[in-house]
């Protein structure tokens, strides 16, 4: 009966290592890479490259959509990089598809300090690698945040974690020059065939759009010295309010002009009186820059929606 028994277990191990030796098993660059493979050709994208440099950013596909300024000096680790970005995870997931929320500024040799993929440091310095420039990316899971994810909460959850061993892929557009990139998305997102355009005639990136959408029947008009009441409502181009506080019957507080962000002081003093609404919307060179406020993503686009209720010389 042992015997029997003996003879059994033994004819279970061979049949388990013949089994094995069926069986390829994939290491993780190469899990990847059939996950990265499979979603370009679920989802019909076209135009992607592998890149099979020598250096640091091995398995990344990528399509380059503007090359940007060429001629310039390619972007190294020390230089200090802005850029916006769309964000998708492979399996659905997770997804960050709002490029007037996602803007990013820092060196780039620091982004992974900010939470930020390695695999989209390297690409940044390795393959898109120039100001102006736009790409896809598609990080492989070992190049983004591995086996861990990133976020808090459940990754069955839209949005609240990225998976493990989970692929990402990028938009990602570098910023060469912050004016002439926010009147192009002033004029993608928003409709400024009725609004007013003013340029200061010595600076081109001093400039904003407004709209009288109610005239001013007071004689008190603001000027640099001025402080005012107001009811106001402060935006994002895609509708975000972030100042929403005193936007409807409750009146501000008096407001000091010069305490108010550049465009707006410019576009208060030159164009209302008490009883005038204004809508103006202003450049990130004349909000908050490349600093936050509050919600306020850097280098934002600002609209202003301001009733005046009362004006003090």
């Amino acid at each position: 009966m042992k015997q029997k028994i003996f003879t059994l277990l033994l004819i279970s191990a061979i049949g388990l290592v013949s089994c094995r030796k069926d069986k390829i098993e994939q290491n993780i660059n190469q899990y990847d890479d059939s996950q990265i493979q499979n979603y370009i050709s679920a989802n019909g994208i076209t135009g992607m490259q592998k890149d099979a440099s020598p250096l640091d950013s091995p398995g990344i596909y990528y399509k380059i959509i503007m090359p940007g300024d060429v001629a310039s000096t390619p972007l190294d680790y020390p230089d200090q990089v802005s850029f916006v970005f769309t964000l998708r995870s492979l399996d659905g997931k997770y997804t960050a598809i709002d490029t007037i929320q996602n803007h990013h500024e820092d060196f780039l040799g620091h982004l992974t300090n900010d939470a930020l993929p390695y695999g989209l440091q390297i690409a940044l310095r390795n393959i898109v690698k120039y100001k102006g420039a736009s790409a896809r990316l598609i990080i492989p899971s070992h190049l983004a945040y591995g086996v861990s994810g990133y976020g808090t909460g459940s990754s069955q959850n839209a949005n609240s974690k990225i998976a493990g061993n989970q692929s990402l892929d990028y938009y990602v557009h570098v910023i060469e020059n912050y004016p002439k990139y926010d009147k192009q998305v002033i004029k993608n997102n928003f409709d400024i065939s009725t609004y007013s355009y003013v340029q200061n005639p010595l600076d081109s990136t001093d400039y904003y759009y407004y709209k009288i959408l109610t005239p001013g029947s007071g004689t008190s008009v603001i000027t640099s010295a001025s402080s005012f009441t107001a009811t106001y409502t402060g935006s994002l181009l895609n509708g975000t309010v972030f100042d929403g506080s005193y936007n409807g019957a409750n009146i501000s507080p008096s407001l000091i002009v010069t305490s108010l962000v550049p465009g707006v002081q410019e576009a208060l003093q030159n164009n209302v009186r008490v009883g005038t609404k204004i809508s103006m919307i202003i450049p990130s060179s004349r909000g908050y820059g490349n600093t936050t406020s509050g919600s306020i993503p850097i280098n934002s686009v600002l609209r202003f929606t301001f009733l005046i209720v009362s004006v003090t010389p």
